[in-house]
């Protein structure tokens, strides 16, 4: 059956911790609902009657669904036909495409982000960019799922994308050739220095385990499987399985809370625990750095704030997304299913990141982006969202505020770095702070590059 395939997998690439939830507690209707509910059928009656045009039964009852979900917070949907077939899509893991997350926001189809080395991401496309044309036709206003049908296609066939990039005059055409997107969510490098690099897309099913095997791997490749530092890259990572969240985690835990879920309904309280997936810290003893930014959400959220909490990484980029809630999938029926808001989630020393996210250990901009100011005046964040939870634990505005004293660290151009090889600025910065760690500084950093003619 299709939802007993996607409770199993439970692996959804979005801004979402998701859980399949085993057991759904059905609250008793209040008796005081009935006159609201009377309310309801009484406009069900008057639009079939009255309306200038017949609607079905069907549209009539998905838009109440939706309207009252709606009413909730940003992350509860109903989901059915093309939004389920979706979701098995992203959990198959390959489909043919453009490589892109994203969402409607006031009916604008706005890019999370790109799947990295995917078409979209090697055609320039960015994350914050809006679509507002699809060979021409104008999309805006229109349904996601259409917007998303159309972006799909056959691998080699080419298609057009117009783009409001926030902060320029202009829009942009973009010509993007459709490939076969094979989602890989965990990919590794030996950088200069014998600096891992390990960067997490999604967390999907067996992340944890992908995880492992890239350290495995790392060992291999470093000179005497010495390794000087390991740099875990969480940026633009949406979200997905609050298990494998948790795996990851206990990777480099050996002890204490991971993560926390506190819920209203019976048995949505539950508490994670290092050692309960892996035994022990696969990387004991070696300098770790997790990168972050405005698109880490949900599950890189868990992770970077366990870390954080235990003092086993330091934290570096851009404050995350700030999502802290964890959303559960309750089948109805075969073809159907609601995803839910059941549930908030606190780092080990009981902090929520629900609107404020995580905050890193030292702030460091994407220099290496020309389009960062422009980009970073325009960022969405949880607390942007309309109808988002709020932070029970209580945060206050000026937390929320970027710091705009000036670093006297961050002054180079992302022209002037560009001069220089650096295409990452934060990952470059990352690298570089692990050198300064290690005994021997000089020994590590990469070689001088040759002075251009």
């Amino acid at each position: 059956m299709k939802i007993a395939a996607l409770l199993r997998s439970a692996a959804l690439v979005t801004a979402v911790a998701l859980i399949p939830a085993t057991t759904a507690t059905m609250a008793q209707v209040d008796g005081r609902a009935g006159p609201e509910f009377a309310k309801l059928f009484a406009v069900f009656q008057r639009v079939k009657a009255s309306y200038v045009e017949p609607v079905e039964d069907e549209v009539l009852i998905r838009g109440a669904i939706d309207g009252m979900l709606a009413a909730l917070d940003p992350h509860s949907a109903y989901l059915d036909g093309s939004d389920l077939q979706r979701l098995e899509t992203m959990i198959d893991g390959e489909y043919s495409g453009l490589g892109l997350s994203v969402i409607m926001e006031d009916g604008a189809v706005k890019v999370i982000s790109p799947f990295r080395g995917s078409p979209a991401d090697s055609a320039g496309v960015k994350a914050g960019d809006f679509i507002t044309h699809l060979d021409g036709r104008l999309i805006y206003g229109g349904n996601l799922d259409d917007a998303v049908a159309q972006m799909r296609g056959p691998a080699g066939s080419a298609i057009r994308l117009t783009i409001f990039r926030p902060g320029r005059d202009e829009p942009l055409e973009v010509d993007v050739t459709r490939g076969v997107i094979a989602l890989e969510p965990v990919t590794h490098e030996v950088a200069a220095g014998n600096i891992g690099v390990i960067s997490v897309n999604e967390f999907s099913a067996n992340v944890g385990a992908d995880v492992f095997a890239a350290w495995q791997e790392i060992l291999k490749k470093a000179p005497g499987g010495r390794v000087n530092g390991l740099v875990l890259d969480l940026r633009n990572n949406p979200g997905g399985s609050l298990d494998e969240s948790v795996a990851l985690s206990d990777l480099f835990l050996s002890s204490g809370r991971i993560v926390s879920q506190r819920g209203r309904a019976r048995g949505e309280t539950m508490l994670y625990d290092a050692e309960t997936v892996y035994p022990g810290d696969m990387a004991e003893g070696v300098p770790m750095i997790v990168l972050i930014n405005a698109g880490s959400a949900s599950a890189s959220e868990i992770v970077a704030g366990a870390l954080q909490d235990h003092r086993r990484a330091l934290i570096m980029g851009e404050r995350s997304f700030g999502k802290g809630s964890v959303q559960s999938l309750l089948p109805l029926g075969k073809d159907a299913a609601l995803k839910l808001t059941t549930a908030r989630y606190f780092t080990p020393a009981g902090k929520s990141v629900q609107e404020g996210g995580i905050k890193p250990d030292i702030a460091v901009p994407q220099l290496s982006d020309p389009d960062m100011a422009l980009r970073a005046k325009y960022q969405t964040r949880e607390s942007d969202l309309r109808g988002h939870l709020i932070n029970e634990l209580g945060i206050k505005d000026e937390e929320l505020e970027a710091d705009k004293i000036s670093d006297p660290r961050f002054k180079l151009t992302a022209a002037e770095l560009e001069e220089q090889g650096v295409k990452d600025f934060q990952l470059h910065y990352a690298m570089e702070t692990l050198r300064r760690t290690t005994q021997s500084t000089v020994a590590l950093r990469p070689a001088p590059r040759a002075a251009k003619p």
